[in-house]
């Protein structure tokens, strides 16, 4: 198993490692990284730059999630390299990720989800590589910036914190459709994340003070915090009707949804479980018992209640 790479470098300099396409249905990266390595060739670069736009080529040709073997490559770090095809390629991924000085991970919210845009990393024990990973977060530029738990497994995320390599994600839309807003968004957002950490030149984004705009950041050390799949899934089979849009605030209680049978004689609201803003919206109306329709981040008490600015229903 090989996966394709582009790498450009010139001179001394760190390592940036650009991945995007580990789930095959998330298209906002895979064209994003492609347009960055057209703009990266005649680019000096001070150092290294690797950009590996679709990691997941079996998935991607099956324009799935997963590939063929059925698993999910956000959940196989770091791999076996003689296990299935998904393992294989997380053993390759994961030996990039180990040559890395910074990493970032490009996602969407595939056919399934819609993502409210933000960049997230783990709240990394070592404080030279959580400083590290908050400013590569500041300077990519979106809306949300949220630091989770750093103790889940499988995750690219997962290899980088093992390696020590201060790595970032981000997500953009989705709903297994190609967003040209995200696009832009995640090409500036990695230029500034290269100017940031001296591989560019600075591109004139930064505001008349010096400082990069920046997001409304939010932390959560708790145990499983930035596991999306688990909230607030579905108690049957059905047809799932949003009610609330990506970035609205819910008070505990209100209805994220609807879930309808197919002669709509049974109908259950979907509850948020507490307070906060809706960072995810389930876009695909067939949903199965036991599969998440939405994610409301959570208000902690004494924190300062989560305003961010709504997203169209139809967000393309």
């Amino acid at each position: 198993m090989t996966v394709a790479a582009w790498t450009r470098s010139d001179g001394d300099g760190p390592h940036a490692l650009f991945t995007g396409g580990v789930h095959g249905d998330e298209y906002e990266a895979m064209a994003a990284l492609r347009a960055l390595i057209g703009e990266l060739a005649s680019r000096t670069i001070r150092g290294r730059v690797t950009i590996i736009p679709v990691a997941n080529a079996p998935a991607f040709d099956a324009a799935c999630r997963t590939g063929p073997d059925g698993m999910d490559l956000a959940r196989t770090f770091p791999g076996k390299t003689d296990g299935t095809v998904t393992e294989r390629i997380a053993a390759e991924l994961t030996e990039h990720i180990r040559s890395a000085d910074f990493y970032i991970d490009l996602h969407s919210g595939g056919a399934s989800y819609f993502v409210y845009p933000l960049v997230g990393y783990t709240l990394h024990p070592d404080a030279r590589v959580l400083a590290a990973q908050r400013r590569m977060a500041r300077a990519f530029g979106l809306p949300l910036i949220w630091g989770t738990d750093p103790r889940l497994n499988g995750r690219s995320l997962s290899a980088a914190r093992d390696a020590g390599v201060p790595a970032i994600y981000a997500e953009y839309l989705g709903g297994g459709r190609l967003s040209d807003a995200g696009v832009r968004a995640y090409m500036r957002g990695c230029r500034r994340v290269l100017a940031e950490c001296g591989l560019i030149g600075d591109d004139g984004e930064r505001e008349p003070d010096g400082s990069l705009s920046q997001g409304r950041m939010v932390e959560d050390a708790r145990e499983g915090s930035g596991h999306l799949q688990t909230r607030h899934t579905a108690p049957i089979d059905g047809f799932f009707e949003p009610r609330a849009r990506l970035g609205a605030r819910l008070g505990p209680g209100e209805p994220l949804g609807e879930i309808v049978d197919a002669l709509g004689t049974h109908r259950i609201t979907i509850p948020a479980a507490h307070g906060g803003a809706v960072i995810a919206i389930r876009a695909l109306p067939r949903v199965a018992r036991g599969e998440s329709v939405g994610v409301v981040l959570d208000e902690i008490d004494g924190r300062e209640p989560l305003e961010l600015p709504e997203w169209p229903r139809d967000p393309l």
